[in-house]
């Protein structure tokens, strides 16, 4: 089961280049972040031509999260347990049955930009949430994935310039430490269970050529439960999708299961 995650960053402005990447990639599952459209305007249908199942928890102009299966899907929920006055789309999962039912979580974790402030205090309140939803898929010993687009640099290596980013939201102490707070439960951060090199990275802004100078950063991961770490066969960064027509300015991120 190969199932990749990929913030889209507005999947009406980005269709062309999201359906050439599902006909060309062709993942098993697609986890979707910022597609940046309520339910009802998502372009289901040209996506279900492909082959895939759409399941979509969006919000007008901002945010959004989709599950897209060439499998199976059961149980889909939508939003993060914890706060039921919490109003923006950024949880979405669901269960996909391979050979193995994997439980796919996809996520949007807030930016937390401008910190200190009441956007950063939401980041990390939803990372406790979320850190409470992992310990209850560990609990049950669900084979879980949970994969998106973080806004989390986890460490110096996950940054071209690291000294840029320390006093942004997405570098901060405290959005470190919370993120290696889930790691530390035993979950498994696929990229790094394979890899521990500097220079990989997901997201390059448009500005200054950000891109043609790798002056990126690493913030979209893939965190395994131990009885879906046990499965793992593979991860990658599609990179060179960065340089294709009217991209997003992340890239897919792939693990490959025994599922």
């Amino acid at each position: 089961m190969k199932i990749a995650s990929f913030n889209i960053n507005g999947v009406k402005a980005r269709l062309p280049a999201l359906l050439d990447w599902l006909k060309d990639s062709a993942p098993d599952v697609a986890c979707l972040q910022e597609i940046k459209s309520v339910d009802e305007g998502f372009p289901r249908s040209e996506i279900e031509d492909l082959g895939y199942t759409v399941e979509t928890h969006g919000q007008k102009g901002f945010n959004g999260v989709a599950i897209l299966s060439k499998l199976p899907v059961e149980d889909v929920t939508r939003g993060l347990p914890g706060d039921e006055t919490d109003e923006q789309a950024r949880y979405i999962e669901a269960t996909v049955i391979g050979d193995t039912a994997i439980r796919v979580c996809g996520l949007y974790l807030p930016n937390g930009n401008p910190a200190p402030g009441p956007k950063y205090d939401y980041k990390l309140a939803w990372m406790a949430r979320l850190e409470d939803r992992m310990r209850a898929h560990l609990a049950e010993e669900t084979a879980a994935v949970f994969c998106g687009d973080y806004n989390v640099i986890p460490d110096d290596r996950d940054a071209a310039r690291p000294d840029a980013w320390r006093k942004d939201a997405l570098a901060l102490p405290q959005s470190r430490a919370a993120f290696h707070r889930m790691t530390h439960l035993g979950l498994t951060e696929a990229f790094r269970a394979r890899n521990q090199q500097a220079g990989h990275f997901t997201f390059w802004d448009y500005q200054a050529n950000a891109y043609d100078r790798n002056d990126g950063i690493r913030i979209d991961h893939h965190l395994l439960t131990p009885q879906a770490a046990d499965l793992l066969e593979d991860v990658w960064i599609e990179k060179e999708v960065r340089g294709r027509e009217k991209p997003s300015d992340h890239v897919p991120v792939w693990i490959e299961l025994r599922a």
